[in-house]
């Protein structure tokens, strides 16, 4: 399982010009699913992201988890995460869980951010998305279980 982090202060998902998704203050997550990917890791990982302490605090450290700050979540799934880029010109894409696999799973981690206590809206698994954000900071981290 793979995620990029982007600290935002607003992010949206749109979907042939319908706005499907949008938050304030929190993370963009852009999520990819690898076949031996499961829910223990899905849970480990929403664990994990829910309580990184990359906000800053009243000194402007990096010591507030985006539950800390009352931030929001907007995840995307993305297996492009998942390309192998090592041959030709072309990405392969032979590392990402089948659909019928990361569709539930997907799901399921975003339910498990929301157990958190993190709010959490979604863009469309499979769909072509427009994903607009602004960046805060700019802080990117990139994770992997």
């Amino acid at each position: 399982m793979k995620a990029v982090l982007q600290r935002v202060s607003q992010a949206s998902v749109t979907i042939e010009q319908r706005q499907v998704a949008k938050i304030g203050p929190g993370l963009l997550i852009l999520l990819g699913i690898g076949p031996n990917d499961d829910q223990a890791k899905a849970q480990q990982l929403a664990y994990k992201i829910a309580h990184l302490r990359i906000f800053g605090d009243e000194n402007g450290k990096m010591n507030r988890s985006v539950l800390d700050i009352g931030g929001e979540a907007l995840l995307v799934s993305q297996f492009t995460l998942f390309a192998d880029t090592r041959k030709g010109h072309r990405p392969a894409f032979t590392e990402a869980a089948p659909p019928e696999l990361a569709r539930p799973l997907c799901d399921f981690f975003a339910e498990a951010l929301r157990q958190q206590g993190l709010p959490t809206q979604t863009g469309e698994f499979g769909a072509h998305m427009q994903v607009e954000l602004i960046n805060d900071g700019p802080v990117t981290i990139w994770m992997e279980l």
